[in-house]
């Protein structure tokens, strides 16, 4: 199926052009946000060359799904949807589109990885395939060799603009719950933590009990948020939500957003090097709240010289924060830590990538306000093996290894 967008010029520009697929008989089509959005006029024409205008488009912006109606006289053919979580890398697949206005144009290839992100999209886990996809294919169905719809193909990665051997899809599963409620509710209700979250990686792992190499850190907490009201805090490591075993950051994303909205749910989590299980309940996510956690609120002040204590064997030159200081560093709402004034070439710090305006609140999981706190913390801790900072900017945290 192929979409043809009329813009709102007037003048004579090219019509857009993209695909889609019926998901339902009545004439449910489903697509990508980008194929129809600002779109004066959509026509819809079938493989058989029967012409539809389409009517009732929704979008969800936030995944580049659309759904749009048809009427037809008679039901239409509606293709079935797959399972996309049970998709595994090797596993061969069929894109099917309109390259370059080619209707009905069948590519094969394989599942080459999955949870990918390309900072296309806010939620982003999606399927990479080695099968060609060009203009025009997005908002068509990536297909399982039972013929169902396991993706919609939505985006290249190509620096001439046309198939180079990676191309991406939107898992069905996540399509098809955003489908759901664009045809029940007109727009997507989704849950939301109110976090900024970083990986558990090989580093971080060998400091967690068991050996845990999966979950995702807490970096920054929104204030009136789901998390800020179930006393989350910076450093946590969250390892399940609601039952649900939280891999990566992603995972997690995906968990969340489908939870319900004014539930309650148990999130197990390490904290302080202890694991607890809290209760969180869920809020609908605000509309500006992707751009709103991640933005820096820069000041113009510069931040002043403090007088800094230079820690030799460390090569970090730091200085207790104090509530100006914070301020003039872009953050918020932080009155305790160290900040970083000095990362000397060469040395253990400058390894870990420290630097300066980096602010120090934990050294393993023991809270540091000031630079005597610091020196006394570091003196149970061995070098050689390895010593586990926690480090903020005013856009969230993570964990550092610090090692000689």
């Amino acid at each position: 199926d192929m979409f043809k967008n009329m813009p709102k010029q007037r003048r004579m520009h090219p019509q857009g052009m993209g695909s889609g697929f019926i998901i339902d008989p009545s004439g449910i089509v489903m697509t990508n946000n980008h194929v129809v959005a600002d779109a004066e006029k959509i026509t819809v024409v079938l493989q058989d060359g029967t012409e539809y205008t389409a009517t009732d488009v929704k979008t969800d912006p936030r995944t580049d799904v659309a759904i749009l109606r048809i009427k037809s006289e008679k039901p239409l053919p509606a293709i079935k949807l797959g399972n996309s979580d049970l998709m595994e890398v090797g596993d061969w697949v069929l894109a099917i589109g309109a390259p370059f206005g080619l209707s009905s144009t069948v590519t094969q290839g394989i599942i080459s990885a999955k949870g990918r992100g390309m900072n296309i999209t806010d939620r982003e886990d999606f399927l990479q395939t080695d099968a060609a996809i060009n203009p025009g294919n997005s908002g068509g169905p990536l297909l399982n060799l039972n013929g169902e719809v396991i993706g919609i193909n939505t985006a290249i990665s190509s620096r001439s603009g046309g198939y180079d051997g990676i191309g991406f899809a939107i898992p069905v599963n996540m399509a098809k719950w955003v489908g759901d409620q664009l045809v029940e509710n007109g727009r997507v209700r989704r849950a939301y933590l109110g976090v900024a979250i970083g990986a558990v990686d090989p580093k971080l792992a060998k400091y967690l009990p068991d050996g845990s190499r999966s979950g995702a850190v807490i970096g920054k907490v929104s204030e009136n948020s789901p998390a800020s009201n179930a006393k989350l805090q910076e450093s946590d490591i969250i390892l399940k939500l609601d039952g649900q075993e939280v891999k990566d950051t992603r995972s997690l994303q995906g968990i969340v957003e489908r939870l319900e909205v004014g539930k309650s749910y148990p999130m197990e989590l390490i904290r302080d090097g202890e694991r607890t299980t809290v209760q969180v309940t869920m809020q609908e996510m605000p509309e500006d709240f992707s751009t709103r956690i991640m933005n820096r609120q820069e000041d113009q002040a510069e931040p002043k010289q403090p007088m800094s204590e230079t820690i030799e064997d460390l090569g970090l030159g730091l200085q207790s924060l104090t509530p100006a200081i914070a301020k003039s560093l872009g953050f918020e709402n932080r009155t305790e830590g160290i900040v970083i004034t000095d990362v000397k070439e060469g040395s253990a710090a400058e390894k870990a990538r420290l630097a300066p305006e980096q602010v120090i609140t934990k050294v393993g999981n023991r809270p540091v306000k000031t630079v005597e706190e610091f020196k006394e913390a570091m003196k149970s801790q061995d070098l050689a093996k390895g010593v586990l900072l926690f480090v903020v900017t005013p856009n969230g945290g993570n964990y550092v290894e610090l090692v000689k």
